[in-house]
């Protein structure tokens, strides 16, 4: 949880929202809230009932979460790009096109990964050479020959 060191701005009372109130914004479950939260890719305070309020600026996270969570992306990558994104406030426009580049970066390797995949497997797919010597899907490059003779893959 985000604590403001004296002299940080704070929020106004109005921009602090509700597990709850969050929830119904967002579409994310309150328990999947507490899990961003635990896992660090959000940040609440405590008000004096003890109930979390989450300040407005999370709105934007806990969407970007929300895209990147619905196309596969695990949460460390976004725990990674979100490094330099602060929670204790809202963000700069440059802090977050900092972000931006290198989580496109990374959206641009999964992206490369992806085609060459597609591309091997259709290969695969289309050929049934069933030979484990000729594959570059499971063979690439004849590797499991160096261990020698025999099955290497069952």
């Amino acid at each position: 949880m985000t604590t403001y060191r004296s002299g940080d701005a704070r929020p106004a009372a109005d921009d602090w929202l509700s597990i709850g109130e969050v929830s119904a914004r967002t579409g994310a479950a309150v328990s999947a809230l507490r899990f961003y939260e635990e896992f660090g890719l959000i940040a609440s305070q405590r008000d004096g009932r003890n109930q979390r309020r989450y300040p407005r600026h999370m709105l934007r996270r806990i969407a970007l979460i929300s895209v990147a969570k619905r196309i596969g992306i695990p949460l460390q990558d976004l725990l990674e790009a979100f490094a330099d994104v602060p929670l204790d406030r809202p963000p700069s426009h440059q802090e977050w096109q900092r972000a931006s580049r290198g989580w496109k970066r990374r959206l641009e390797e999964r992206r490369l990964t992806i085609e060459r995949l597609e591309s091997e497997l259709t290969g695969c797919i289309g050929c049934g050479c069933l030979s484990m010597k000729a594959c570059a899907l499971l063979n690439p490059g004849d590797s499991l020959a160096d261990d020698g003779a025999g099955p290497r893959r069952l």
